[in-house]
């Protein structure tokens, strides 16, 4: 067994052992930087970090149980075509691994790559009104014209979520479900075909295990990933109370931006998103145009229109000294990701994002497949 897979099996195990408290052990696996490490030190936690609870010890010293589940767990991910990604893992959300209660591990199975440029979520009620199904249809439309490439991230419930992940689809976007259960399973049911559709164009995300129900706790533990993993939260419909709200109030605890469509007065699904808005927990949008605005993205369009008409990179730009130091990066070694170039840059990953899009709009660097920026010669 090589040492990856070792490490993702004791990163599953360690999952197994202080499930619901994730923030003391997140401290443990980025102290020492990985799984293996922690289980080469399970017996002196205290040296490391005095603080550590009595259960997460007491866990480390009892790992057999744990071990095997997590065995039998990775058994049938690499024979599903499921991949396990370790929070140390390049493929790891980075938006998400921001969060003190970023889960060790996720499952993914599709094909996007979850450090896009702009990352979105779109949620809301499960009885999603005729006028929300319209909201959310012109948006991602308008959206997809002004920025092209952008993922979109939902949770694959009924009502504003299912309809988020369509259009998405139908517009040419990846979208990922952030699911409430295992990969083994789709709650709903009926949302197969969409969910088919998407391991094509997007995928399925979790941090459950299989044979995990998707029980009501879980809905709300997947929506702290829809949150961290993204940009921005756009809420459509939403009643006084609901998932959509939880998803934007924790948005709002990750310094995410949020954002809300309004609604009439005394509509029952849409006081939830009017209430945000009064309270100053979310701007006010009503097209896409004021999102891309707010979020200045407006370049984005431009980029698009640039690319098309196959404008050749000025060949002596004036680069400020941290988009130099990111060239360089790429000078030693050319086909990076971005959480990567951030570390060698030496620059925050919020950062370096505006810079590469600056240096690509320059005609310096290119997007490659699986996340990637390449230095053109």
């Amino acid at each position: 067994m090589n040492q990856e897979i070792t490490d993702i099996l004791y990163t599953l195990a360690l999952t197994r052992i202080n499930y619901f408290h994730l923030a003391g052990l997140r401290q443990l696996y980025m102290q020492l930087g990985s799984a293996t490490a922690i289980f080469e030190n399970r017996n002196n936690i205290r040296d490391i970090i005095p603080d550590a609870s009595p259960k997460l010890i007491h866990g480390l010293q009892n790992i057999d149980e744990p071990l095997k589940r997590a065995e039998a767990e990775l058994e049938y991910d690499l024979a599903h075509d499921i991949l396990p990604i370790p929070l140390n893992d390049a493929n790891y959300p980075q938006r998400l691994k921001e969060c003190d209660d970023a889960p060790l591990l996720l499952f993914y199975k599709g094909n996007a790559n979850l450090n896009q440029q702009r990352v979105i979520n779109i949620v809301g009620t499960r009885h999603c009104t005729i006028y929300g199904q319209e909201l959310v249809r012109q948006f991602v439309a308008d959206l997809r014209q002004l920025c092209p490439h952008v993922l979109v991230v939902s949770g694959m419930a009924y009502g504003v979520d299912i309809n988020a992940h369509r259009q998405a689809l139908q517009n040419g976007y990846e979208t990922v479900a952030v699911l409430a259960h295992g990969l083994d399973n789709l709650y709903p049911p009926r949302h197969k075909p969409t969910a088919d559709a998407m391991l094509h164009q997007g995928g399925l995300l979790t941090e459950f295990f299989t044979q995990t129900n998707a029980d009501k706790m879980n809905f709300v533990r997947r929506n702290r990933i829809v949150a961290g993993m993204s940009d921005a939260c756009i809420l459509v419909e939403s009643a006084v109370h609901g998932g959509g709200l939880i998803t934007a109030r924790l948005s709002r605890g990750y310094n995410r931006d949020v954002f809300a469509f309004p609604g009439r007065v005394n509509d029952t699904y849409s006081e939830g998103c009017n209430q945000l808005i009064f309270n100053n927990g979310a701007t006010l949008i009503t097209k896409a145009e004021d999102f891309v605005n707010a979020m200045g993205w407006t370049n984005d369009s431009l980029l698009a229109k640039a690319q098309k008409k196959g404008i050749e990179r000025n060949l002596f730009p004036n680069l400020s000294p941290d988009e130099t130091s990111i060239v360089q990066a790429l000078k030693e070694e050319n086909d990076q990701q971005i959480n990567m170039l951030s570390v060698k840059a030496n620059l925050p990953i919020a950062q370096t994002t505006a810079l590469l899009f600056e240096l690509e709009m320059k005609g310096i660097i290119r997007t490659m497949a699986g996340g990637c920026y390449h230095l053109i010669d």
